[in-house]
Protein backbone atom coordinates (compact mmCIF):
# COMPACT_ATOMS: atom_id res chain seq x y z
CA UNK A 1 0.00 0.00 0.00
CA UNK A 2 2.61 2.28 0.97
CA UNK A 3 4.67 1.95 -2.27
CA UNK A 4 1.98 2.73 -4.16
CA UNK A 5 1.01 6.01 -2.54
CA UNK A 6 4.71 7.10 -2.80
CA UNK A 7 5.04 6.60 -6.44
CA UNK A 8 1.44 8.98 -6.97
CA UNK A 9 2.87 11.75 -4.27
CA UNK A 10 6.37 11.19 -6.83
CA UNK A 11 4.40 11.65 -10.31
CA UNK A 12 2.81 14.69 -8.58
CA UNK A 13 6.01 16.07 -7.76
CA UNK A 14 7.52 15.30 -11.50
CA UNK A 15 4.67 17.02 -13.33
CA UNK A 16 5.47 20.06 -10.84
CA UNK A 17 9.16 19.89 -12.53
CA UNK A 18 7.99 19.39 -16.03
CA UNK A 19 5.45 22.17 -16.16
CA UNK A 20 7.79 24.43 -14.70
CA UNK A 21 9.49 25.49 -18.20
CA UNK A 22 5.98 26.49 -19.25
CA UNK A 23 5.04 29.30 -16.88
CA UNK A 24 7.03 32.44 -17.96
CA UNK A 25 4.21 35.07 -17.36
CA UNK A 26 1.76 35.57 -14.98
CA UNK A 27 -0.78 35.02 -17.19
CA UNK A 28 1.16 31.55 -17.59
CA UNK A 29 0.90 31.36 -13.70
CA UNK A 30 -2.45 32.04 -13.09
CA UNK A 31 -4.33 30.63 -16.55
CA UNK A 32 -1.93 28.19 -18.03
CA UNK A 33 -1.84 31.50 -20.93
CA UNK A 34 -5.62 30.73 -22.19
CA UNK A 35 -4.55 27.55 -23.62
CA UNK A 36 -5.95 24.42 -21.98
CA UNK A 37 -7.77 21.65 -23.95
CA UNK A 38 -11.31 20.62 -23.10
CA UNK A 39 -10.66 17.30 -21.74
CA UNK A 40 -8.37 18.49 -19.21
CA UNK A 41 -10.63 22.15 -18.68
CA UNK A 42 -14.09 19.77 -18.02
CA UNK A 43 -12.16 17.23 -15.20
CA UNK A 44 -10.09 19.61 -13.54
CA UNK A 45 -12.87 22.19 -12.97
CA UNK A 46 -14.76 19.56 -11.61
CA UNK A 47 -11.98 17.39 -9.55
CA UNK A 48 -11.10 21.60 -8.29
CA UNK A 49 -14.41 22.15 -7.09
CA UNK A 50 -15.24 18.50 -5.03
CA UNK A 51 -12.46 18.20 -3.15
CA UNK A 52 -11.83 16.12 0.34
CA UNK A 53 -15.64 17.27 0.41
CA UNK A 54 -16.36 14.14 -2.04
CA UNK A 55 -13.82 11.70 -0.49
CA UNK A 56 -14.31 11.91 2.86
CA UNK A 57 -17.60 14.28 3.26
CA UNK A 58 -20.05 13.08 1.17
CA UNK A 59 -19.37 9.26 2.39
CA UNK A 60 -19.67 10.63 5.60
CA UNK A 61 -22.90 11.95 4.85
CA UNK A 62 -24.16 8.59 3.48
CA UNK A 63 -22.98 6.63 6.56
CA UNK A 64 -25.04 9.25 8.32
CA UNK A 65 -28.32 9.61 6.49
CA UNK A 66 -28.25 6.98 4.02
CA UNK A 67 -30.60 7.40 0.70
CA UNK A 68 -31.18 11.45 1.90
CA UNK A 69 -27.42 12.02 0.80
CA UNK A 70 -29.01 12.47 -2.87
CA UNK A 71 -30.00 15.38 -2.39
CA UNK A 72 -26.53 17.01 -2.56
CA UNK A 73 -25.74 15.14 -5.61
CA UNK A 74 -28.65 16.73 -7.30
CA UNK A 75 -27.34 19.80 -6.30
CA UNK A 76 -24.02 19.51 -7.56
CA UNK A 77 -25.04 18.26 -10.79
CA UNK A 78 -27.58 21.31 -11.33
CA UNK A 79 -24.80 23.91 -10.21
CA UNK A 80 -22.37 22.00 -12.43
CA UNK A 81 -25.18 22.03 -15.68
CA UNK A 82 -25.65 26.12 -14.78
CA UNK A 83 -22.21 26.62 -15.02
CA UNK A 84 -20.98 24.94 -17.77
CA UNK A 85 -24.58 26.29 -19.97
CA UNK A 86 -24.68 29.51 -18.70
CA UNK A 87 -22.16 30.90 -17.88
CA UNK A 88 -18.67 29.24 -19.46
CA UNK A 89 -19.10 30.77 -22.65
CA UNK A 90 -19.78 34.05 -21.54
CA UNK A 91 -17.19 34.50 -18.89
CA UNK A 92 -14.36 33.00 -20.97
CA UNK A 93 -15.04 35.71 -24.04
CA UNK A 94 -15.67 38.86 -21.46
CA UNK A 95 -12.55 38.06 -19.65
CA UNK A 96 -10.47 38.28 -23.03
CA UNK A 97 -12.15 41.17 -24.08
CA UNK A 98 -11.23 42.66 -20.96
CA UNK A 99 -8.06 41.57 -20.73
CA UNK A 100 -8.83 40.26 -17.23
CA UNK A 101 -6.75 37.19 -15.58
CA UNK A 102 -8.87 36.47 -12.46
CA UNK A 103 -12.68 37.37 -11.25
CA UNK A 104 -11.64 40.35 -9.58
CA UNK A 105 -9.72 41.85 -12.32
CA UNK A 106 -13.06 41.01 -14.33
CA UNK A 107 -15.49 43.44 -12.03
CA UNK A 108 -12.62 45.89 -12.24
CA UNK A 109 -12.40 46.25 -15.94
CA UNK A 110 -16.60 45.56 -16.50
CA UNK A 111 -17.32 48.29 -13.78
CA UNK A 112 -14.74 51.02 -15.22
CA UNK A 113 -13.02 50.80 -11.38
CA UNK A 114 -9.60 51.34 -12.20
CA UNK A 115 -8.99 54.31 -10.27
CA UNK A 116 -10.85 53.60 -6.96
CA UNK A 117 -10.22 49.79 -7.27
CA UNK A 118 -13.30 49.68 -4.76
CA UNK A 119 -14.01 46.27 -6.12
CA UNK A 120 -11.06 44.45 -6.60
CA UNK A 121 -10.34 45.42 -2.65
CA UNK A 122 -13.54 43.95 -1.81
CA UNK A 123 -12.95 40.69 -4.08
CA UNK A 124 -9.47 40.02 -2.41
CA UNK A 125 -10.46 40.47 0.85
CA UNK A 126 -13.75 37.52 0.29
CA UNK A 127 -11.19 35.48 -1.56
CA UNK A 128 -8.32 35.75 0.93
CA UNK A 129 -10.83 35.41 3.76
CA UNK A 130 -12.92 32.44 2.60
CA UNK A 131 -10.15 30.52 0.45
CA UNK A 132 -8.02 30.62 3.53
CA UNK A 133 -11.35 28.51 5.43
CA UNK A 134 -11.67 26.38 2.58
CA UNK A 135 -7.40 25.64 2.61
CA UNK A 136 -7.45 24.88 5.86
CA UNK A 137 -10.53 22.19 5.56
CA UNK A 138 -8.55 20.38 2.56
CA UNK A 139 -5.48 20.20 5.08
CA UNK A 140 -7.78 18.95 7.63
CA UNK A 141 -9.14 16.61 5.26
CA UNK A 142 -5.32 15.47 4.34
CA UNK A 143 -4.37 15.09 8.18
CA UNK A 144 -7.14 12.56 8.30
CA UNK A 145 -6.85 10.54 5.67
CA UNK A 146 -2.92 9.82 5.54
CA UNK A 147 -3.20 9.17 10.12
CA UNK A 148 -6.27 6.83 9.17
CA UNK A 149 -4.19 5.12 6.80
CA UNK A 150 -0.36 4.90 8.20
CA UNK A 151 -1.45 5.56 11.46
CA UNK A 152 1.08 8.90 11.65
CA UNK A 153 0.67 11.72 13.64
CA UNK A 154 -2.25 14.23 12.58
CA UNK A 155 0.17 17.32 12.18
CA UNK A 156 3.12 15.11 10.47
CA UNK A 157 0.42 13.50 7.68
CA UNK A 158 -1.02 17.17 7.42
CA UNK A 159 2.38 18.47 6.70
CA UNK A 160 3.26 15.71 4.51
CA UNK A 161 0.35 16.59 1.92
CA UNK A 162 0.67 20.22 1.96
CA UNK A 163 4.35 20.11 1.01
CA UNK A 164 3.39 18.18 -2.11
CA UNK A 165 0.90 20.76 -2.97
CA UNK A 166 3.01 23.40 -2.43
CA UNK A 167 5.71 22.43 -4.78
CA UNK A 168 4.02 21.30 -7.64
CA UNK A 169 1.87 24.91 -7.39
CA UNK A 170 4.85 26.97 -6.91
CA UNK A 171 7.17 24.87 -9.44
CA UNK A 172 4.13 25.10 -12.10
CA UNK A 173 1.38 27.07 -11.63
CA UNK A 174 -1.60 26.95 -13.32
CA UNK A 175 -0.28 24.52 -15.99
CA UNK A 176 1.17 22.32 -12.81
CA UNK A 177 -2.46 22.65 -11.36
CA UNK A 178 -4.67 21.48 -14.34
CA UNK A 179 -2.76 18.60 -15.50
CA UNK A 180 -2.28 17.32 -11.97
CA UNK A 181 -6.17 17.59 -11.41
CA UNK A 182 -6.71 15.94 -14.82
CA UNK A 183 -5.17 12.89 -13.32
CA UNK A 184 -6.09 13.30 -9.89
CA UNK A 185 -9.66 13.40 -11.18
CA UNK A 186 -9.37 10.22 -13.09
CA UNK A 187 -7.89 8.62 -10.10
CA UNK A 188 -10.92 9.97 -7.81
CA UNK A 189 -12.92 8.25 -10.55
CA UNK A 190 -11.52 4.89 -10.15
CA UNK A 191 -12.00 4.84 -6.32
CA UNK A 192 -15.86 6.00 -6.28
CA UNK A 193 -16.87 3.22 -8.89
CA UNK A 194 -14.38 0.49 -7.65
CA UNK A 195 -14.98 0.61 -3.90
CA UNK A 196 -18.52 0.80 -3.34
CA UNK A 197 -18.67 -1.95 -6.17
CA UNK A 198 -16.49 -4.48 -4.13
CA UNK A 199 -18.45 -3.58 -0.91
CA UNK A 200 -22.11 -4.29 -2.90
CA UNK A 201 -20.72 -7.75 -3.99
CA UNK A 202 -19.69 -7.97 -0.58
CA UNK A 203 -23.13 -7.57 0.66
CA UNK A 204 -25.00 -9.71 -1.56
CA UNK A 205 -26.11 -6.22 -3.91
CA UNK A 206 -28.36 -3.31 -3.85
CA UNK A 207 -31.74 -5.39 -2.30
CA UNK A 208 -29.31 -6.75 0.41
CA UNK A 209 -27.88 -2.83 1.16
CA UNK A 210 -31.56 -1.39 1.45
CA UNK A 211 -32.57 -4.50 3.37
CA UNK A 212 -29.45 -3.83 6.05
CA UNK A 213 -29.99 -0.46 6.17
CA UNK A 214 -34.01 -0.57 6.96
CA UNK A 215 -33.04 -2.95 9.56
CA UNK A 216 -30.33 -0.52 11.12
CA UNK A 217 -32.33 2.32 10.96
CA UNK A 218 -35.51 3.36 8.63
CA UNK A 219 -34.40 7.13 8.58
CA UNK A 220 -31.41 5.72 6.49
CA UNK A 221 -34.01 4.29 3.55
CA UNK A 222 -36.09 7.96 3.76
CA UNK A 223 -35.65 10.68 0.95
CA UNK A 224 -36.40 13.20 3.77
CA UNK A 225 -34.52 10.93 6.48
CA UNK A 226 -37.41 10.43 8.60
CA UNK A 227 -37.82 14.60 8.75
CA UNK A 228 -40.98 16.18 8.67
CA UNK A 229 -42.38 19.75 8.38
CA UNK A 230 -40.35 22.23 8.67
CA UNK A 231 -37.20 20.71 9.52
CA UNK A 232 -37.93 18.18 6.37
CA UNK A 233 -37.70 21.50 4.00
CA UNK A 234 -35.21 23.19 5.89
CA UNK A 235 -33.22 19.89 5.20
CA UNK A 236 -34.15 19.80 1.79
CA UNK A 237 -33.39 23.16 0.81
CA UNK A 238 -29.75 23.65 2.35
CA UNK A 239 -28.90 20.38 0.63
CA UNK A 240 -30.14 22.01 -3.04
CA UNK A 241 -28.41 25.08 -1.84
CA UNK A 242 -25.49 23.76 -2.53
CA UNK A 243 -25.85 24.29 -6.09
CA UNK A 244 -26.42 27.50 -5.68
CA UNK A 245 -22.68 27.99 -4.87
CA UNK A 246 -21.38 26.81 -8.22
CA UNK A 247 -21.38 30.62 -10.09
CA UNK A 248 -19.41 32.26 -7.03
CA UNK A 249 -16.30 30.28 -6.83
CA UNK A 250 -13.46 31.91 -8.26
CA UNK A 251 -11.23 28.28 -8.49
CA UNK A 252 -13.86 26.90 -10.85
CA UNK A 253 -14.68 30.16 -12.53
CA UNK A 254 -10.91 30.53 -13.19
CA UNK A 255 -11.07 27.33 -15.62
CA UNK A 256 -13.52 28.40 -17.95
CA UNK A 257 -11.93 31.44 -18.55
CA UNK A 258 -8.71 29.29 -19.18
CA UNK A 259 -10.09 27.22 -21.86
CA UNK A 260 -8.49 27.32 -25.32
CA UNK A 261 -11.80 27.01 -27.88
CA UNK A 262 -15.22 28.35 -25.87
CA UNK A 263 -16.56 26.65 -29.05
CA UNK A 264 -15.71 22.86 -27.56
CA UNK A 265 -17.83 24.24 -23.91
CA UNK A 266 -20.39 21.50 -25.30
CA UNK A 267 -18.27 18.95 -25.06
CA UNK A 268 -16.81 20.02 -21.56
CA UNK A 269 -20.39 19.95 -20.27
CA UNK A 270 -20.79 16.50 -21.40
CA UNK A 271 -17.80 15.43 -19.62
CA UNK A 272 -18.85 17.51 -16.70
CA UNK A 273 -22.04 16.02 -16.33
CA UNK A 274 -21.03 12.43 -16.25
CA UNK A 275 -18.44 12.17 -14.50
CA UNK A 276 -20.27 14.23 -11.20
CA UNK A 277 -22.77 12.06 -11.68
CA UNK A 278 -20.81 8.81 -11.22
CA UNK A 279 -18.64 10.13 -8.40
CA UNK A 280 -21.03 11.82 -6.53
CA UNK A 281 -23.49 8.38 -6.18
CA UNK A 282 -20.39 6.61 -5.78
CA UNK A 283 -19.46 8.48 -2.88
CA UNK A 284 -22.63 8.34 -1.44
CA UNK A 285 -22.77 4.66 -2.17
CA UNK A 286 -19.30 4.07 -0.10
CA UNK A 287 -20.79 6.03 2.92
CA UNK A 288 -24.02 3.68 2.54
CA UNK A 289 -21.85 0.64 2.29
CA UNK A 290 -19.48 1.15 4.65
CA UNK A 291 -22.29 1.68 7.64
CA UNK A 292 -22.92 -2.05 7.23
CA UNK A 293 -19.69 -3.57 6.94
CA UNK A 294 -17.73 -1.50 9.61
CA UNK A 295 -18.18 -1.30 12.94
CA UNK A 296 -16.74 0.97 15.69
CA UNK A 297 -16.42 3.97 13.49
CA UNK A 298 -15.80 7.27 15.43
CA UNK A 299 -15.55 9.44 12.62
CA UNK A 300 -17.97 8.62 9.52
CA UNK A 301 -15.61 11.06 7.42
CA UNK A 302 -12.87 8.26 7.26
CA UNK A 303 -14.97 5.69 6.15
CA UNK A 304 -13.63 6.07 2.74
CA UNK A 305 -9.73 4.80 3.91
CA UNK A 306 -11.11 2.27 6.07
CA UNK A 307 -13.43 0.75 3.98
CA UNK A 308 -10.43 0.42 1.39
CA UNK A 309 -7.89 -1.18 3.91
CA UNK A 310 -10.68 -3.65 4.68
CA UNK A 311 -11.87 -4.60 1.26
CA UNK A 312 -8.92 -4.64 -1.07
CA UNK A 313 -5.74 -5.62 -1.58
CA UNK A 314 -2.83 -3.53 0.06
CA UNK A 315 -1.56 -2.36 -3.12
CA UNK A 316 -5.17 -1.43 -4.45
CA UNK A 317 -5.65 -0.02 -1.20
CA UNK A 318 -2.87 2.44 -1.49
CA UNK A 319 -4.16 3.52 -5.11
CA UNK A 320 -7.45 4.17 -3.32
CA UNK A 321 -5.73 6.35 -0.77
CA UNK A 322 -3.85 8.05 -3.21
CA UNK A 323 -6.89 8.98 -5.21
CA UNK A 324 -8.97 10.60 -1.76
CA UNK A 325 -5.64 12.68 -1.58
CA UNK A 326 -6.07 13.30 -4.99
CA UNK A 327 -9.53 15.23 -3.77
CA UNK A 328 -7.99 16.98 -1.38
CA UNK A 329 -4.97 18.02 -3.66
CA UNK A 330 -7.18 18.92 -6.50
CA UNK A 331 -9.22 21.70 -4.73
CA UNK A 332 -6.04 22.70 -2.26
CA UNK A 333 -3.78 23.98 -4.79
CA UNK A 334 -6.70 25.81 -7.13
CA UNK A 335 -7.60 27.55 -4.17
CA UNK A 336 -3.94 28.11 -3.32
CA UNK A 337 -3.51 29.79 -6.72
CA UNK A 338 -6.65 31.86 -6.83
CA UNK A 339 -5.67 32.83 -3.48
CA UNK A 340 -2.21 33.90 -4.68
CA UNK A 341 -3.58 35.83 -7.92
CA UNK A 342 -5.34 37.81 -5.30
CA UNK A 343 -2.02 38.87 -3.65
CA UNK A 344 0.31 38.78 -6.67
CA UNK A 345 -2.35 40.61 -9.51
CA UNK A 346 -4.91 42.01 -7.53
CA UNK A 347 -2.73 43.98 -4.92
CA UNK A 348 0.97 43.95 -5.64
CA UNK A 349 0.56 44.07 -9.28
CA UNK A 350 -2.44 46.50 -9.90
CA UNK A 351 -2.32 48.33 -6.65
CA UNK A 352 1.57 48.74 -5.59
CA UNK A 353 3.78 48.41 -8.57
CA UNK A 354 2.15 48.42 -11.57
CA UNK A 355 4.90 48.54 -13.99
CA UNK A 356 6.38 45.04 -12.56
CA UNK A 357 7.83 42.80 -15.41
CA UNK A 358 6.36 39.24 -15.35
CA UNK A 359 9.45 37.82 -14.15
CA UNK A 360 9.21 39.30 -10.85
CA UNK A 361 5.01 38.84 -10.51
CA UNK A 362 5.82 34.95 -11.34
CA UNK A 363 8.27 35.20 -8.34
CA UNK A 364 5.58 37.21 -5.88
CA UNK A 365 3.19 35.01 -7.24
CA UNK A 366 5.04 32.27 -5.79
CA UNK A 367 6.72 33.53 -2.53
CA UNK A 368 2.41 34.30 -2.08
CA UNK A 369 1.59 30.57 -2.34
CA UNK A 370 4.42 29.69 0.01
CA UNK A 371 2.70 31.97 2.73
CA UNK A 372 -0.43 31.48 2.21
CA UNK A 373 -0.13 27.50 2.21
CA UNK A 374 2.08 27.80 5.79
CA UNK A 375 -0.67 29.58 6.93
CA UNK A 376 -3.79 27.44 6.18
CA UNK A 377 -1.29 24.66 8.06
CA UNK A 378 -1.29 27.18 11.17
CA UNK A 379 -5.15 27.21 11.01
CA UNK A 380 -6.03 23.00 10.08
CA UNK A 381 -6.70 21.78 13.38
CA UNK A 382 -7.23 17.89 14.26
CA UNK A 383 -11.27 17.61 14.42
CA UNK A 384 -12.45 19.53 12.25
CA UNK A 385 -15.24 18.80 10.44
CA UNK A 386 -14.38 18.53 6.66
CA UNK A 387 -18.54 18.78 5.38
CA UNK A 388 -19.09 21.83 7.51
CA UNK A 389 -15.86 23.61 6.84
CA UNK A 390 -16.34 23.43 3.30
CA UNK A 391 -19.79 24.62 2.86
CA UNK A 392 -18.85 27.82 5.18
CA UNK A 393 -15.96 28.43 3.11
CA UNK A 394 -18.31 27.46 -0.55
CA UNK A 395 -21.40 29.63 1.21
CA UNK A 396 -18.82 32.59 1.98
CA UNK A 397 -17.36 32.83 -1.64
CA UNK A 398 -20.94 32.28 -3.29
CA UNK A 399 -22.73 34.94 -1.73
CA UNK A 400 -19.53 37.41 -2.93
CA UNK A 401 -19.31 36.82 -6.15
CA UNK A 402 -22.01 33.98 -7.51
CA UNK A 403 -24.89 36.97 -8.14
CA UNK A 404 -21.82 39.63 -9.16
CA UNK A 405 -20.88 37.05 -11.76
CA UNK A 406 -24.75 36.51 -12.89
CA UNK A 407 -25.53 39.70 -13.25
CA UNK A 408 -22.28 40.92 -14.92
CA UNK A 409 -22.80 38.80 -17.56
CA UNK A 410 -26.46 39.00 -18.11
CA UNK A 411 -27.75 42.41 -17.37
CA UNK A 412 -26.14 46.01 -18.96
CA UNK A 413 -27.88 47.79 -16.38
CA UNK A 414 -25.95 46.87 -13.45
CA UNK A 415 -23.98 49.36 -11.57
CA UNK A 416 -20.74 49.58 -9.58
CA UNK A 417 -22.34 50.41 -6.56
CA UNK A 418 -24.88 47.66 -7.02
CA UNK A 419 -21.99 45.18 -7.09
CA UNK A 420 -20.03 47.13 -4.19
CA UNK A 421 -23.61 46.37 -2.31
CA UNK A 422 -24.34 43.29 -2.98
CA UNK A 423 -20.82 41.67 -2.53
CA UNK A 424 -20.41 43.17 1.15
CA UNK A 425 -24.39 41.88 1.89
CA UNK A 426 -23.73 38.79 0.95
CA UNK A 427 -20.67 37.95 2.58
CA UNK A 428 -21.95 40.06 5.84
CA UNK A 429 -25.10 37.73 5.75
CA UNK A 430 -22.47 34.67 5.42
CA UNK A 431 -20.52 35.90 8.09
CA UNK A 432 -23.81 36.82 10.79
CA UNK A 433 -26.24 33.99 10.02
CA UNK A 434 -23.27 31.24 10.34
CA UNK A 435 -22.22 32.37 13.94
CA UNK A 436 -25.89 32.79 15.64
CA UNK A 437 -26.69 29.02 16.30
CA UNK A 438 -30.62 29.73 16.19
CA UNK A 439 -29.97 30.93 12.14
CA UNK A 440 -27.46 28.34 10.73
CA UNK A 441 -29.58 25.10 12.73
CA UNK A 442 -33.09 26.91 10.50
CA UNK A 443 -31.75 27.18 7.26
CA UNK A 444 -28.23 26.89 5.60
CA UNK A 445 -26.75 30.40 5.25
CA UNK A 446 -25.99 29.80 1.58
CA UNK A 447 -29.49 30.36 0.98
CA UNK A 448 -30.19 34.18 2.59
CA UNK A 449 -26.85 34.93 1.51
CA UNK A 450 -26.90 34.73 -1.81
CA UNK A 451 -30.58 36.55 -2.01
CA UNK A 452 -29.59 39.10 0.00
CA UNK A 453 -26.71 39.55 -2.25
CA UNK A 454 -28.69 39.30 -5.34
CA UNK A 455 -31.53 41.83 -4.43
CA UNK A 456 -29.18 44.16 -3.09
CA UNK A 457 -27.24 44.41 -6.37
CA UNK A 458 -30.48 44.62 -8.30
CA UNK A 459 -32.44 47.32 -5.89
CA UNK A 460 -28.87 49.66 -5.77
CA UNK A 461 -28.60 49.37 -9.34
CA UNK A 462 -31.65 50.50 -10.12
CA UNK A 463 -31.01 54.36 -8.68
CA UNK A 464 -27.49 54.25 -10.02
CA UNK A 465 -26.12 54.97 -13.13
CA UNK A 466 -23.98 51.74 -14.91
CA UNK A 467 -20.81 52.15 -16.73
CA UNK A 468 -20.39 53.70 -20.25
CA UNK A 469 -20.03 51.52 -23.65
CA UNK A 470 -21.31 48.52 -22.55
CA UNK A 471 -23.84 47.20 -25.07
CA UNK A 472 -20.73 47.05 -27.27
CA UNK A 473 -19.20 44.34 -24.91
CA UNK A 474 -22.15 42.47 -24.85
CA UNK A 475 -22.44 42.02 -28.53
CA UNK A 476 -18.86 41.47 -28.66
CA UNK A 477 -19.54 38.69 -25.99
CA UNK A 478 -21.83 36.72 -28.11
CA UNK A 479 -19.79 36.29 -31.17
CA UNK A 480 -16.69 34.30 -31.38
CA UNK A 481 -13.62 36.19 -30.77
CA UNK A 482 -10.54 36.29 -33.30
CA UNK A 483 -8.42 33.84 -30.88
CA UNK A 484 -11.16 30.97 -31.39
CA UNK A 485 -10.51 30.78 -34.72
Amino acid sequence: MIPAFIIYLLILLLIGILTYRFTKTLDDFILAGRKLGTWVVAISAKASDLSGWLILGVPGKGFKLGIGAVWAGIAVMLGTYFNWTALAKRLRRYTEILKALTIPDFLEARYRDENKHILRLISAIAIVVFMTAYLSAQFVASGKVISATFGMDYYFAMILGACVILFYTIMGGFFAVAWTDLLQGMLMLFAVVILPLVGLVKLGGFGSLGSAMASTDSSLVSITTGKTGWQMWSFIIGMLAIGLGYPGQPHILARYMAIKEPKKLRQGTLISMIWVIIVMYGAILIGMVGRQLLTDVSDPERIMPLLAMKLLPGWLAGILIAAAMAAIMSTADSQLLVATSAIAEDFYHKLIKKEASQKTLVMISRISTLVIGLIAILLARPGGVVFSLVLYAWGGLAASFGPAVIMSLYWKRTTKAGIAAGMIAGMTTIIVWHNISVLSNFLYELVPGFFIGLGTIYLVSLFTKPPENVDEEFEMMKNPLASEG
